[in-house]
């Protein structure tokens, strides 16, 4: 089966250009930049029309939370996978703090064997530290697994890991890299009882910015930094919120880089000035900081500080979500909304249409080594995302395609939308429509 993706704009590899893509089964056959090499069109069965269209390989999401198995009544891989290819992506890597953590060989081997029947995109997971599992981790197949994740701090599903020795002998002997939530533990827990102290009841949401504070983002990110340059191991620092913690980081080229670092689509959006009209909605973990910490990060995204982008996509329903202060769970759906919100930012001349597909679809494939993605290249996997520029549309809590059924951008007006998403050579999402493909999904695979 071959199909022509032609007449596009398409971003790639730091480039802009109008050109043609031929799609023979599961790969890309061939990328024609317009009046450049392209005097005949190749044969083709099925065409897709693209002009007018932007053409970006797929969004690679390396932080999400399907939350399956153990926690399906806020998520599941089904659904949120759908969300995920409407949003352009089609690779997520999912985290380990479902129910139980997926913290051994046949916890992983279980989630595989959902993903498999159940999403519509490629997809890997994490296996989980813990203060004694460092027998599984180095137990793992890391060319089919994309990573470690350590959690320096608890969150939802807590996984904290706490004990020096075992951080040491994590980063001592890790083989793949470490992704590590970084949160000051002790830090969290005393701003926690003081500000309980100070609001006994009905707490507003705009605490969260000082419960969960800068001081507590900085002190642990310098530490897991400390123990990287010791040993000399992959540490990819998740969702960075703060100005100060982007002094631990280095704008050298990608491929010359130990150290790299996240910036989620929360935390780009929103600053703490958004919790009077949002409230709950915005509370996760990291905190939504200041206006001037979130302008420092995407400064940090533009000058190469900041590696990568993710969404820390974490649903929950609207019963656990729209609860007082101190009992409401952290953590919001976006990975619907992502590419839309980052095309926002670059319409208004903060990001370039080739630092998105840079961040979002090359590096996060460079820094975990994924086999054949990220890229528009001949022989790489069709993974694909086709957008809209034009497309003009409010966010509407009853039309999300998480299961949650709300979003933080609830009633917020977007100018630019994917409107298809092709995994592995199928469309998955045609026409701003979900199209069932079995099989189309692939587990995604790594280079050692």
């Amino acid at each position: 089966m071959r199909i022509l993706i032609k007449n596009g704009r398409i971003v790639n590899e730091g480039k802009v250009f109008k050109g043609h893509i031929l799609v023979e089964n599961e790969r890309i056959s061939k990328v024609i930049e317009r009046g450049k090499n392209s005097a005949e069109l190749p044969e083709y069965d099925e065409v897709y029309d693209a002009t007018g269209k932007i053409v970006f390989p797929g969004f690679i999401d390396t932080h999400v939370h399907f939350r399956e198995p153990g926690l399906t009544q806020k998520a599941d891989i089904f659904s949120e996978s759908r969300a995920a290819a409407a949003g352009g992506v089609t690779t997520f890597f999912d985290m380990p703090n479902t129910k139980p953590p997926t913290t051994t060989q046949a916890l992983l081997d279980e989630k595989f064997a959902l993903a498999e029947k159940n999403s519509l995109i490629n997809y890997s997971f994490f296996i989980g530290a813990t203060n004694d599992n460092i027998d599984e981790i180095l137990k793992t197949d890391f060319s089919k697994v994309c990573g470690i994740k350590l959690f320096m701090g608890s969150s939802t599903g807590n996984m904290l890991v706490d004990n020096i020795e075992a951080l040491e002998n994590l980063f001592k002997n890790s083989p793949a890299v470490i992704v590590a939530h970084c949160e000051s533990e002790n830090i969290i827990k005393a701003d926690t009882e003081k500000f309980k102290a100070l609001f006994p009841e009905n707490a507003p949401a705009k605490i969260h910015e000082f419960v969960r504070s800068a001081k507590a983002c900085y002190e642990s990110s310098a530490f897991a930094v400390k123990l990287a340059l010791k040993y000399g191991t992959r540490l990819h620092i998740a969702h960075v919120t703060t100005k100060k913690e982007l002094s631990l980081f280095s704008d050298l080229p990608l491929k010359d880089k130990k150290i790299t670092a996240e910036v989620c689509i929360p935390h780009l959006w929103f600053s703490s000035e958004d919790y009077r009209k949002l409230d709950i909605r915005i509370k996760c973990n990291p905190s939504v900081k200041s206006r001037h910490d979130r302008n420092a990060l995407r400064n940090a995204l533009v000058n190469n500080v900041l590696d990568t982008v993710a969404t820390d996509h974490a649903p929950h329903t609207r019963d656990e979500k729209f609860k007082p202060y101190f009992s409401a769970p952290s953590g919001m759906p976006s990975v619907e909304f992502s590419s839309s919100v980052m095309y926002d930012l670059t319409v208004k001349k903060i990001f370039t249409l080739p630092l998105m597909a840079q961040k979002m679809c090359h590096a996060p494939a460079e820094i975990f080594k994924i086999k054949d993605r990220g890229f528009l290249r001949e022989g790489y996997f069709a993974d694909i995302a086709i957008f809209d520029p034009e497309k003009e549309f409010t966010v509407k809590d009853s039309e999300v395609l998480s299961k949650c059924k709300w979003s933080p951008f609830d009633g917020l007006k977007f100018k630019g939308k994917v409107c298809a998403t092709m995994v592995n050579g199928k469309f998955v999402y045609k026409d701003f429509t979900i199209i069932q493909q079995e099989n189309a999904a692939m587990r995604a695979e790594f280079s050692k």
